[in-house]
């Protein structure tokens, strides 16, 4: 069976440690505890924290307990960025996120047995430390020159940057020692932004006494065309269904560069290194095939949103071009669909030639009538054959949408305001 760390290391997951060899030993000597944090700055996870969730489900699949951190305290605060001061959110509405965000993990831990996940919060011991109590225990540890050598907060000095996010570094590694005095946790992870305060708590636990405690970062994904991994037109992609539809993150997948597709597989999927070289052989040798896009788009899919719903949005992908039955389609994934290839919205049914027009399909509805002479117009996947005809109501699929084509592959979406 493959050590952890090289399975780790061969899909390029490792960036910055606090030293391989001792980490090596250290998970030899029996299961040991690690965390790795989420602070609800937002009502959902993204895919940029997909990669620390992954990670820690490989580690737990590898023997080891997971303490899972979802920040009610540090999340009332938020990391320094580069770009600025965050907006604080209130208390009450950090506590929400907390709740949700908890839902959205736990899914992909094992909670029982001799490796038990365990949800940790670090309001539970935050909160009851007075300032005094924790200036005189906390901030005594921390040396102003190693914090102001941070990157983010060497970029943020002439900006300008708040004591409240300077001392955010001091809550994340006080959280390394309590949960290194409560759960045992010798091993803290996550993303390579993150280094600064995770090395930060390194030496906390040391300068406290306690110890010796370990430490790792992944990369951060990058695109090669140089965009933010995680992000459309539209924004980031959610975890949260309600915020990215399944349709939508299943597409996101699927249409990854081929730079990037086999990079992601590694980081991303579950397949066993043979599986994964296998595919990239057929990718190399059958691009247009798209078969890596294809297998990283369902096995993530399926991963977050379930099997039911990734075959739903399979299936949209097929109908919406004439490969299935639209009418098998749900409301939900057919709108989503739909919004995603582009959705227009009309008051009442026009004719079918002004249906083209107002999704923008066509320019005008002289350009509508003559692609309908040619036979390139559908709608419901049925070829138009009179523009000047009135839409019938029992045409709308779901009693409100229609799925418009033209030719073979350009989609787009009428939907009936009620």
């Amino acid at each position: 069976m493959t050590h952890i760390l090289d399975d780790l290391q061969w899909r390029g997951l490792l960036q910055d440690s606090t030293g391989l060899d001792d980490l090596r030993k250290h998970l030899d000597s029996g299961p040991i505890s690690f965390y790795v944090g989420f602070d609800p700055t937002a009502a959902s996870l993204h895919l940029g924290h997909l990669t620390q969730v992954l990670t820690a489900r490989r580690l737990q699949l590898a023997g080891h307990r997971p303490l899972l951190l979802v920040g009610g305290a540090t999340g009332q605060i938020g990391d320094p960025k580069e770009s600025g001061e965050r907006t604080l959110n209130p208390p009450e509405v950090v506590a929400s996120w907390v709740a949700r965000i908890r839902g959205q993990v736990e899914p992909y831990f094992d909670f029982d047995g001799p490796v038990a996940a365990t949800m940790v919060n670090n309001l539970d011991w935050t909160q009851p430390m007075g300032v005094v109590e924790f200036l005189r225990d906390v901030g005594k540890h921390f040396p102003i020159n190693k914090m102001l050598a941070r990157d983010v907060v060497r970029t943020r000095l002439e900006s300008g940057i708040s004591f409240t996010e300077f001392a955010y570094q001091l809550l994340q590694s006080h959280d390394y020692y309590e949960l290194h005095v409560r759960h045992g946790c010798s091993l803290q992870f996550g993303g390579s932004d993150q280094w600064g305060n995770i090395t930060a708590g390194v030496d906390y636990i040391r300068r406290r006494g306690a110890g010796p405690v370990h430490a790792f970062t992944t990369p951060l994904v990058t695109k090669s065309d140089g965009t933010k991994f995680g992000k459309t037109e539209g924004g980031a992609i959610w975890l949260d269904p309600a915020m990215t539809s399944p349709y939508a993150f299943y597409q996101f997948w699927f249409n990854t560069d081929d730079r990037d597709v086999l990079r992601y597989l590694k980081y991303f999927s579950f397949r066993s290194h043979e599986e994964l070289t296998a595919l990239e052989e057929e990718t190399q040798a059958r691009p247009y095939a798209r078969a890596a896009q294809r297998a990283l788009a369902e096995e993530l899919t399926t991963l977050v949103h379930g099997k039911d719903e990734t075959a739903q949005v399979i299936a949209a992908s097929q109908a919406l071009f004439g490969r299935g039955a639209l009418d098998d389609l749900s409301p939900a994934t057919l709108g989503a669909a739909l919004g995603e290839a582009g959705l227009a919205t009309v008051d009442e049914l026009p004719t079918y030639a002004s249906l083209f027009k107002e999704a923008g399909l066509t320019a005008g509805l002289g350009e509508a009538r003559r692609a309908i002479a040619e036979g390139g117009l559908y709608v419901n996947n049925e070829r138009v054959t009179d523009g000047d005809a009135m839409v019938a109501p029992e045409t709308l699929l779901h009693g409100r949408f229609l799925v418009l084509r033209k030719g073979k592959k350009t989609i787009a979406g009428v939907e009936l305001r009620k």
